[in-house]
């Protein structure tokens, strides 16, 4: 009897299959396309993270003394950019699920450490009103649009492909083939709150 089960139950799942045409090219597809979109979120991270260097030599140019805050960049940076440049895990040399959220997780570090130093500057007339240092600003305000622009379509691939894979019967050739959901690109709850920041409790005596 069980014997009877079993060979129906693999009967339905392969005419479920085969009924979807395997599942198998439209997932394809669509993980690529999840894969081409995460591809431009890390290059604008990338990008941002390459002007952090330069913003630093502007404020410190400017006599801003806030090494914790300089500090806690450097490190939130360091972080993003061995998860971005971690080899890739996943099928097909793309970064696993589980890679894809320690990026997004050292994003959100990174971002609200940005967030400290940018709220410094109000701190420093002298350094607002610095033409280098405001072209810094302005292309890392542009960057962060380019960035915003990126998440967004890949949120958006990324909820095509799950839906996809999590309708039936395509969740069935997704567990046969192996395909796993893909995490979204989502921002640290209050990470959109502009920070406060007390710059004489971070100005260290020398």
């Amino acid at each position: 009897m069980n014997k009877r089960r079993m060979l129906l139950l693999a009967g339905v799942v392969f005419v479920s299959i085969t009924a979807s045409g395997c599942g198998y090219n439209t997932l394809q597809s669509k993980q690529q396309n999840v894969r081409a979109k995460w591809a431009g979120v890390e290059s604008q991270l990338q990008r941002r993270a390459d002007l952090i260097p330069n913003l630093f030599e502007a404020a410190k140019a400017a006599g801003i003394q806030e090494q914790q805050v300089f500090g806690d960049i450097a490190s939130a940076r360091s972080r993003l950019l061995n998860a971005t440049s971690a080899a890739p895990q996943g099928e097909g040399g793309d970064k696993s699920p589980e890679q894809k959220q320690a990026v997004i997780e050292a994003n959100n570090s990174f971002g609200g450490t940005i967030g400290r130093l940018l709220s410094l500057v109000e701190n420093y007339p002298d350094l607002k009103s610095n033409q280098n240092f405001q072209k810094f600003q302005d292309s890392l305000e542009g960057t962060e649009n380019r960035i915003a622009t990126s998440r967004n379509d890949y949120n958006t691939s990324v909820q095509d492909y799950n839906t996809t894979r999590g309708s039936f019967p395509t969740v069935l050739s997704a567990k046969l083939y192996g395909f796993k959901e893909e995490p979204y690109f989502k921002a640290e709850e209050g990470s959109r709150q502009a920070p406060t920041i007390n710059s004489e409790s971070l100005r260290r005596n020398s």
